[in-house]
């Protein structure tokens, strides 16, 4: 019968597509991104660098930033509900837990190691935390990012408990290629949208820049709002 050989088409064919991870959501085709496994020595692979580490703190420093790079994509990419970023960062922190912990425990070791002084080692672990974050802000290269992090978040649930570093390992370059703004390969390769570049802002914090609420340009130099 037609009616019922249509319907089983169309179910397998629902099947197929629901079934498939998060891939090419805002491109035609997705940019390839540079990859390899990496050992956290690399500069800029881990944010800040992280002087005689060992091959275990480099590790943490991974696990960490890869921790890092998934929190930040579970706030900045609910603005596309299928990537998953949120439910699959808080099923993440649950399922690899231990491991999250232990790389946080070596990590603070490391730095009150070096500064020799717990109290300062732990302000420079604090600092660490707060550049590898911001490290991961991304908006010319939201969409690669958020693309990037939604399939390593995918693969991180079906990663055995104490193999999250090796997933971090084999995706952390790129993941911080995805950062950059990558254009699709069948249009050319352009970047997908281009953000405007601003000028200099006009001096908010120094009084003698304002008279009655408008800028003084000749007291503290023109500005440029949009420069193209």
């Amino acid at each position: 019968m037609l009616v019922p050989r249509i319907i089983v088409l169309l179910a397998g064919a629902a099947g197929i597509f629901a079934s498939a991870p998060a891939s090419a959501q805002f491109y035609l085709k997705a940019p390839v991104l540079p990859s390899g496994r990496v050992t956290g020595a690399e500069p800029g692979i881990t944010g800040a660098a992280l002087p005689d580490a060992s091959p275990a703190e480099l590790r943490a420093a991974l696990v960490w930033n890869l921790r890092a790079a998934l929190n930040v994509a579970a706030l900045q990419c609910q603005f596309e509900p299928t990537l998953l970023t949120l439910a699959n960062y808080n099923a993440i922190l649950k399922d690899h837990s231990q491991e999250l912990n232990n790389s946080l425990d070596t990590l603070e070791k490391y730095f009150v190691k070096s500064a020799k002084n717990s109290k300062v080692g732990q302000t420079e672990f604090d600092r660490f935390g707060t550049r590898v974050y911001s490290s991961f802000s991304s908006v010319s290269g939201q969409l690669s990012f958020c693309q990037t992090a939604a399939s390593i978040g995918h693969d991180a649930l079906f990663t055995k408990r104490g193999d999250f570093g090796d997933l971090a390992h084999d995706r952390m370059r790129e993941l911080r290629a995805s950062l950059t703004t990558w254009g699709d390969p069948l249009v050319g390769g352009r970047a997908s949208f281009q953000y405007p570049t601003y000028g200099p802002l006009p001096v908010f914090g120094n009084a003698k820049c304002w008279k009655k609420g408008s800028y003084q340009t000749k007291r503290c130099g023109p500005i440029n709002i949009a420069s193209r």
